[in-house]
């Protein structure tokens, strides 16, 4: 199996490489790379993303091909797709963060601001914070409800159809921090950072 890590200059993502690479214990082929061919290829997508929503998909779209590519390998192809923190977000139609800017268009929806109620609730909102899966996800399986996983994010994704949401977490309401659509999938926490309820997510993702 081959799973690509798509590499776009997006920040820091050597805890996602590592521990994608943990899990697979070097039964998969793991690469890093915005190569259009090793992407197509694929039998999977990981779609990282840290920073604004505005810089994530100035990214994506630098290089040349690139949302084509994942375009056809998650829309067309049906291939299973993972988007973490930002990767998820941009799975919207339309961001707010800096400026309104037009995201993927895979699962409808915006992406807006926390409503910390008037400085009531910190932004952004980084830690260790419960879930409620909402929706039997693949992504969860053998994942107790309530488990904690790790935050870094002061905007949350709301999309339209409330069929998607696979899992939320209370913070000033409840935001949405897992989705699932037919093969993609996307988590506003970091897997990568949750500890060994994270590497079990990473796992069922690779296990698809």
């Amino acid at each position: 199996m081959n799973i690509t890590i798509v590499d776009y200059n997006s920040g820091n993502i050597s805890s996602v490489i590592n521990s994608f690479s943990e899990v697979a214990k070097n039964k998969l082929n793991i690469e890093v790379t915005a190569d259009l061919n090793k992407i197509k290829s694929s039998d999977k997508v990981v779609l990282p993303g840290q920073g604004s929503f505005k810089s994530c998909v100035e990214a994506l779209n630098n290089i040349n091909g690139l949302v084509n590519t994942l375009n056809e390998f998650a829309i067309n192809n049906k291939k299973p797709l993972l988007g973490i923190c930002v990767g998820l977000q941009m799975f919207a139609d339309v961001g707010y963060e800096e400026i309104e800017t037009k995201g993927l268009g895979w699962i409808s929806g915006k992406v807006s601001k926390i409503n910390n109620q008037n400085n009531k609730y910190k932004l952004p909102h980084i830690g260790w914070n419960e879930i409620d899966i909402v929706k039997d996800s693949k992504i969860f399986k053998d994942i107790e409800n309530n488990s904690h996983m790790y935050f870094v994010h002061s905007y949350e994704f709301i999309p339209e159809d409330k069929d998607t949401i696979s899992a939320t977490t209370d913070y000033s309401s409840n935001i949405v921090c897992s989705v699932e659509k037919e093969n993609i999938f996307g988590t506003q926490f970091h897997p990568e950072k949750s500890d060994k309820i994270g590497l079990k997510i990473i796992q069922n993702f690779i296990e698809l």
